[in-house]
């Protein structure tokens, strides 16, 4: 009997983790009846977040009426432990997919949802946060979340010192700064639709943000690694809430007791959409080939497309696996349906080759 370890991250634009968990446990079940298969929902902080935060601890869902990245009213899901941890995933109230290609305006996008999700977990007694910081349509830096924080706030000190007091941790891999050429705006505001004079703008507005915060403060974390995460929500948390920046996928991985999983695992399947050179780069299924490397647990990698596999598979992984044929245009490999075959199709192939 082999015991499969299922850690397979979001096929973006078709998959979510946890459908793309289901079909390879179908498909392996269907060739091998003896396998035990364990699988658990993941994500490094961006989307996804919070349905593998919440299935790795014991929580429940809350759903809030809160306001997009461009402050149009819409209903939002967070997590809410028995310990009363908040798991909130940003994206869910100022994710870029929450709004059409034809509608997004960078230099307008807000964080302000997101702190309404903190404020309503705040009032329901939540002291310690676990944010997922990803998939933004945002380069406020944090400068939204803040307001929504101080509007709910008032006149009231002691509510905002509470903010203050909050034990905050930041699920994310992007060690990106808040400023400069690595920064949020340089970095991430092309691909939420920012024009390069946009993407100046941004910059001088996060930098003059920062100035006034450091002379407030007395200190400075724009240039910490992972202030330009989420277009600057991670320093906005860092600054203000001193909020501790952590991997998400190292945070993931010791809530599910990783180590002690692959005490009784043969092979870890892991995936996410695209596979190069950058998943060496603290991507989720990095982290987990290098945990699994340590108690000489195989990794195999499936990815809706490969580059750079050579490089794959010198870096440790077993096996990596295209699962979209190279014919295929991608408009088309994007369909879910097609994508489950694709996945399907790839699984019976490896299992085909390890026999």
């Amino acid at each position: 009997m082999k015991n499969y370890l299922l850690m397979i991250d979001s096929f973006k634009g078709c998959l979510t983790s946890e459908e793309a968990e289901t079909i390879v446990a179908e498909t392996i079940s269907a060739y091998d009846t003896e396998a035990n298969i364990k699988a658990f929902p993941v994500s490094d902080g961006g989307e996804g977040m919070l349905e593998a935060f919440t299935s790795a601890l014991d929580t429940r869902r809350i759903e809030v009426e809160v306001h997009d990245a461009l402050m149009r009213p819409l209903r939002a899901e967070y997590g809410l432990s028995t310990d009363g941890t908040a798991i909130i995933e940003m994206a869910r109230a100022s994710g870029l997919t929450l709004i059409p290609p034809a509608e997004r305006d960078v230099l307008s996008a807000t964080t302000y949802g997101t702190g309404e999700l903190m404020v309503d977990a705040l009032r329901r007694g939540c002291r310690r946060f676990i944010i997922g910081l990803g998939g933004s349509a945002t380069s406020d830096a944090g400068m939204g979340m803040l307001q929504a924080v101080m509007e709910s706030c008032g006149d009231n000190g002691q509510f905002f010192d509470l903010f203050r007091k909050m034990d905050i941790t930041l699920a994310c891999d992007v060690t990106n700064p808040l400023c400069g050429k690595q920064g949020a705006a340089h970095v991430f505001a092309p691909q939420k639709g920012a024009t390069p004079a946009q993407v100046s703008l941004l910059d001088a507005r996060a930098q003059a943000f920062a100035r006034r915060s450091a002379r407030h403060f007395g200190f400075d974390c724009s240039t910490a690694a992972g202030a330009g995460a989420a277009g600057g929500l991670g320093y906005a948390f860092m600054q203000y809430f001193r909020a501790r920046m952590r991997s998400g996928v190292d945070l993931l991985l010791d809530l599910l007791s990783f180590d002690r999983l692959l005490a009784e695992t043969d092979v870890v399947i892991t995936g996410e959409g695209r596979a190069d050179c950058q998943t060496l780069m603290g991507k989720l299924p990095h982290g987990i080939l290098l945990r699994a490397a340590r108690r000489g647990v195989p990794v195999w990698l499936v990815a809706g497309q490969v580059n750079d596999r050579d490089r794959l598979l010198t870096a440790g992984f077993a096996r990596v696996h295209a699962i979209t044929p190279t014919s295929m245009p991608l408009q088309e490999a994007l369909q879910p349906a097609v994508a489950a075959g694709n996945l399907r199709k790839a699984l019976r192939t490896l299992l085909c080759t390890v026999r």
